[in-house]
C-alpha cells in the first residue's frame, strides 16, 4: 500500500540509542527500506557522523558509508544532504572536519565542542529542511546516545535536532549486551522536560529467545516512562551495514560475521588484512568474503601472515604512523618477504602509498620524507587539496568501478599499470576503493592470487555482490516489517512524537 504526507514538507524520525553500536544504522536502513516497499519516497540522514568508512557521491562529495548504504536501502542516490558533517579521526583528539563533503580542516574535539560544533546547526538543519521538501519522510540517525549531557549545550545529531526540526525520537537499545531497561530508562529521565517531550518509545534490537519473557519488562518500563516499546528485534547473524565505529564493532558484522561457504575449488583461499592504525574503508575486502570459499581475517602480527595466500594493506587516515606500526611489530620485513618469494600482496589507498618507495607529506603527519616499504615503483606526495572521485576503468580484461579518497598523490615510474596503480610480480596497487565489489574482476583478480599461491581455488561463477548487499537490506526491511509496529510508526514519522508524555525525574542536571 503506498502511503503518503500532506503538504509539503515530509515526515521525519529520529533513530537514536542507548549506546554507541545499539543497532541504530541498522534500524535506520531496515525502516528505510521498509518504507520504500510501501510506495514511500524516504531518505536518510546524518547530521553529524563520526567514521573512517566513508564513501564518494556522484557529485564528488564524501559521506560517511553508514548514509551511502542506508540511501541504497532507500533505493536512492546518496548525497551531501544526507550527511552534512563527517568528523574523520586522525587521533585520539583530533579529526578532519568534511563539511558537504568538502574537508574544512583539522580540530580538536575540545575546539569542535567548544564552539564549532555549534555554528554548524543551521547548516545542518537547512539539509534536513530541504529533504523534507523533497522526499515523504526523513529518516535520521543519531550518534553516540542522546543523553550524554557533558554534550547536550553543542549537540546537532541528537536531542538537539530533534527539538529544532520537532522530530519524534525512537530509542535503541541493544538487549544482547544487557541492562536495556535500566538504558531505556536512565536516557529519558537524564533528558530535560522539554527533551522528553520528544522521546516518543523504544526499540529492543538483537534479542535471543522467547518474547513473552520480555513482555513483562517491557509492561513495566511503559508504566515507569509512559512510553511504549514498538518492536523487538530478534538477534540475526550478518545484518551489519557498513560500519562507523572502528574494526571491533565490523567484525560482528556484514558478511565477515557469516560461515565461509564451502568452496567451488578443491581448496580455500586465505586472506590476511594488516589491522594497521586509523584503518579506512576497511570495507573493501567485504566482497571476497563474499566469495565462497574465501577467509577474511584481521592481523596485526607477522606470523599470521606466513599462512595466508593474498596479504591486503587497507587505507588509513595516518600513513605514516600505518607505516611505522608495520616496522614496529616486524610486519614491514614480512611483507618484504612475501614480496620477494613471489606471493600476492595488495595495497588499497593508504596501502598502495606504504608499498612505494618514499613519502613527502607535509600535511597528514607533517613528517616530511620518509620511506616507504620499496615494493612498488611509488612516489607519493601528499597534497592540501582532497582527491574525491568515482573513477571507472578496466583491469584484468574486466570493467571496474570504484572510488578514491585520498591526499596522496602517487607517481608511478614503473611496473604494469594496475588501475591508477601498479603491479609488480604479485604486489598490487591502487587508490581505489570499492575495486573488489565489481564481480567480473574481483573473480580475475582471485583467479590471479590463486595461481600465484598454488591453491586450486575457484572462484564461483554466481557470486553477485550487489545482489549480495540488496538481500542483505531486503532483510534488515523484512525485520522491521515483522517485528515492529509498523502502523505506530507510520503515525510517528506523519504526525510526530504523542502529546502528554510525562516527564521522568530528575530530568537533565542544572
Amino acid at each position: 500500500m503506498s502511503r503518503g504526507t500532506s503538504g509539503g514538507t515530509g515526515g521525519g524520525l529520529l533513530v537514536a540509542g542507548t549506546t554507541s553500536d545499539a543497532g541504530k544504522s541498522v534500524v535506520t536502513a531496515g525502516i528505510c527500506r521498509w518504507l520504500v516497499r510501501q510506495g514511500v519516497k524516504v531518505a536518510p540522514f546524518k547530521a553529524q557522523n563520526m567514521s573512517l568508512n566513508s564513501f564518494v557521491t556522484r557529485e564528488g562529495a564524501e559521506i560517511g558509508r553508514a548514509q551511502a548504504m542506508q540511501a541504497q536501502a532507500a533505493r536512492v542516490e546518496p548525497t551531501a544532504l544526507m550527511n552534512p558533517v563527517l568528523l574523520k579521526p586522525g587521533s585520539d583528539r583530533s579529526s578532519q572536519v568534511v563539511l558537504m563533503g568538502k574537508p574544512v580542516g583539522e580540530m580538536s574535539a575540545r575546539g569542535y565542542h567548544g564552539g564549532r560544533q555549534e555554528q554548524l546547526l543551521g547548516t545542518v538543519l537547512e539539509c534536513l529542511a530541504e529533504l523534507r521538501g523533497t522526499y515523504d519522510a526523513v529518516i535520521c540517525e543519531g550518534a553516540g546516545s542522546p543523553a550524554e549531557i557533558n554534550l547536550r549545550r553543542t549537540d546537532i545529531v541528537n536531542m538537539g535536532i530533534a527539538r529544532n526540526a520537532r522530530l519524534p525520537v525512537l530509542v535503541v537499545g541493544d538487549i544482547d549486551r544487557g541492562g536495556v531497561f535500566a538504558s531505556f530508562f536512565g536516557t529519558v529521565a537524564l533528558l530535560s522536560p522539554e527533551d522528553q517531550a520528544f522521546v516518543a518509545g523504544f526499540l529492543v534490537n538483537k534479542f535471543r529467545g522467547d518474547v513473552s519473557l520480555l513482555e513483562p519488562g517491557l509492561d513495566m518500563l511503559k508504566n515507569l516512562t509512559g512510553r511504549r516499546t514498538y518492536g523487538v528485534l530478534p538477534f540475526q547473524h550478518g545484518l551489519g551495514i557498513d560500519e562507523e565505529d572502528g574494526l571491533r564493532v565490523s567484525l560482528r558484522g556484514s558478511v565477515r560475521e557469516s560461515e565461509v561457504s564451502s568452496p567451488v575449488g578443491e581448496d580455500i583461499l586465505r586472506v590476511a588484512v594488516c589491522a594497521i592504525p586509523l584503518m579506512s574503508n576497511f570495507t573493501d575486502v567485504d566482497a571476497l568474503a563474499a566469495e565462497p570459499g574465501v577467509v577474511v581475517r584481521f592481523v596485526d602480527r607477522a606470523e599470521e601472515l606466513v599462512d595466508a595466500d593474498l596479504v591486503v594493506v587497507p587505507g588509513t587516515r595516518g600513513t605514516v604512523r600505518a607505516l611505522e606500526w608495520l616496522r614496529e611489530r616486524g610486519l614491514a620485513d614480512a611483507l618484504a618477504r612475501r614480496a620477494a618469494e613471489g606471493r600476492p600482496v595488495l595495497g588499497i589507498c593508504g596501502g598502495f602509498q606504504i608499498l612505494g618507495e618514499h613519502i613527502e607529506d607535509e600535511v597528514e603527519s607533517r613528517a616530511g620524507q620518509v620511506d616507504g616499504l620499496g615494493l612498488l615503483p611509488v612516489r607519493v606526495r601528499f597534497a592540501r587539496e582532497k582527491t574525491l572521485t568515482r573513477p571507472v576503468g578496466e583491469a584484468l580484461g574486466e570493467p571496474v568501478e570504484g572510488y578514491e579518497i585520498h591526499h596522496g598523490v602517487a607517481r608511478v615510474t614503473g611496473g604494469t599499470p594496475f588501475l591508477d596503480g601498479c603491479r609488480v610480480g604479485e604486489v598490487w596497487g591502487t587508490h581505489w576503493h570499492g575495486s573488489l565489489e565489481s564481480d567480473g574482476f574481483r573473480r580475475a583478480f582471485l583467479r590471479e592470487v590463486a595461481a600465484a599461491a598454488g591453491r586450486r581455488f575457484v572462484p564461483a561463477a554466481d557470486t553477485s555482490f550487489g545482489s549480495l548487499r540488496e538481500e542483505q537490506l531486503d532483510r534488515l526491511g523484512d525485520l522491521i516489517e515483522e517485528h515492529a509496529d509498523t502502523d505506530v510508526l507510520w503515525r510517528l514519522i506523519e504526525s510526530g512524537a504523542p502529546t502528554g508524555l510525562p516527564f521522568i525525574p530528575p530530568g537533565a542536571p542544572a
